[in-house]
């Protein structure tokens, strides 16, 4: 593992269902970063805001949107991150794209659906979570709603995985204010838990539903102390996480060799 991963996080005000308008502010923001670009992470839809009219707004991996995050993750040298609206074999997702420079690309589906906004009669679930690597750090990628699940995200899901499956547990999300109590709660919570570093990555602004969204993007380290949290402002934030803060934590208080070994079916 390299000593130190660049993330860069950006907490827009997503315009409602308009791809193009988008696309181009995160442009923007993408060519704005200082310093070294590794990896830029988006919210959840970040083309439309959460919205159900899968069938209007939905792309095949082939689509301009992907073909928009090969383009920008190649321009800038950067993995480009952040889930989108899919459509594949008559269904429709709610899908993440891990997008590498070279154009390579993983893909997680969110597993849990918000049926509170009746997100599952619109989207099909996912099975199987996505580990991606970059420069030797290990990230667990997950979807907004999937925070509340902690079985989801747990160290050890693997009864032969003597270690930690991953270093870094990032959250992309669509998280209004009105329960946002609960999206810094419960990313702590992960962080402490799991003893790695935690990144959430939310919107701010006024959706097409008229739900507001605080933003409240975040960084935990693998103790579950703030880093960095922004509300209520659109911004763009580059936080350095370091292999020595990570390895000491381990070292020190050695609580995941505890932890009970299952599998998730």
């Amino acid at each position: 593992m390299h000593e130190q991963l660049n993330i860069s996080l950006i907490q827009p005000d997503i315009v409602w269902e308009d791809k193009a308008a988008n696309l181009e502010q995160y442009e923007q923001y993408i060519a704005g970063i200082a310093g070294k670009r590794e990896v830029v992470v988006l919210p959840e839809m970040f083309s439309t805001g959460f919205s159900m009219a899968a069938q209007r707004l939905a792309e095949t991996m082939d689509g301009p949107t992907v073909q928009w995050m090969k383009q920008m993750a190649h321009q800038y040298r950067c993995i480009l991150t952040g889930s989108l609206i899919i459509e594949e074999n008559g269904n429709y997702y709610n899908r993440l794209v891990w997008m590498q420079p070279d154009g390579r690309y993983g893909i997680y589906d969110k597993r849990h659906l918000f049926g509170y906004a009746g997100e599952h009669e619109h989207y099909m679930p996912g099975a199987k979570r996505l580990i991606a690597q970059v420069k030797g750090w290990r990230i667990c990628l997950q979807i907004c709603y999937d925070l509340r699940f902690p079985v989801w995200a747990r160290q050890g899901a693997d009864p032969d995985d003597t270690g930690a499956a991953y270093d870094v547990l990032l959250y992309v999300a669509n998280w209004p204010e009105r329960r946002n109590l609960a999206w810094k709660t419960l990313l702590q919570a992960r962080a402490i838990e799991n003893m790695s570093y935690t990144i959430g990555v939310n919107r701010v602004g006024t959706d097409g539903n008229g739900v507001y969204h605080s933003g409240d993007s975040s960084v935990f380290d693998p103790l579950g102390e703030t880093i960095w949290q922004q509300a209520h402002d659109v911004c763009v934030h580059t936080v350095t996480l370091e292999r020595d803060t990570l390895s000491s934590v381990r070292e020190r208080f050695p609580f995941l060799n505890d932890s009970d070994r299952f599998v998730i079916l």
